[in-house]
């Protein structure tokens, strides 16, 4: 393990992937396999040398591939329940939350969140939009939204475990849900620290998102972070 020392105390990954993958149609989206890894693998595989532990939330009757090498527990319904159990499942002082259908991490990336988090206890790898906004309706260009100042959040995020566990013990007791834990900590007023992410994270979701997996894959596993 080397990117823990950036921080004191024990860091941990948390990998939630209990999903269906119903939008992909093959299945438990985490087993997927591009170029012949599956998701999880590759996303444990980038994110193990560099912290204590590994913990992911699978679904209910689901194993760990002997070859991963982390530690499973049953997911919850939700994304959002499953990242709560495995707050609670290890007592790491930094958790670094990262979804398994990113499967392209670079290395520099999470160094660069690591030396993030202090700042704030909070931190999430993102992208300033490069793309042209536009609100629709009914299929129509209904006007121009500035893109000026505009993030697309990616993952890992990266916590003092305490902070998100609070954030997410607070959220269930009053009913509230967010797309991702970065947004939790806000809600309850947090402020979290941006770190320019990279555009091979992208999220795997649909079939055309896991065709362009297997072209970036041929580069990746031939290059790596320098692919």
């Amino acid at each position: 393990m080397t990117g823990a020392c950036l921080l004191a105390g024990r860091t941990a990954a948390l990998i939630p992937a209990a999903g269906s993958g119903t939008r992909l149609g093959l299945g438990p989206k985490a087993f997927v396999e591009v170029a012949g890894v599956s998701l999880l693998a590759r996303s444990v595989a980038a994110l193990a040398p560099l912290v204590d532990e590994v913990l992911v939330a699978l679904p209910e009757g689901t194993e760990m591939p002997e070859d991963v090498p982390a530690r499973a527990i049953t997911g919850g319904a939700t994304r959002q329940e499953s990242v709560r159990g495995l707050l609670r499942a290890t007592s790491a002082e930094v958790v670094l939350v990262h979804d398994a259908a990113r499967p392209f991490l670079p290395t520099k990336v999470t160094h660069a969140l690591l030396e993030a988090i202090p700042e704030t206890g909070a931190a999430t790898v993102a992208r300033p939009v490069a793309d042209t906004l536009v609100r629709g309706g009914a299929g129509r260009w209904g006007g121009l939204v500035p893109r000026e100042g505009l993030w697309a959040v990616q993952t890992p995020q990266g916590f003092r475990r305490e902070l998100l566990l609070r954030a997410h013990e607070a959220a269930r007791a009053q009913g509230f849900t967010a797309t991702d834990d970065a947004g939790l900590v806000v809600w309850q007023g947090g402020s979290v620290t941006l770190v320019p992410g990279d555009a091979r994270l992208f999220k795997v979701t649909t079939p055309g998102d896991l065709a362009l997996a297997h072209a970036v894959a041929s580069l990746w596993d031939a290059g790596g972070d320098d692919a």
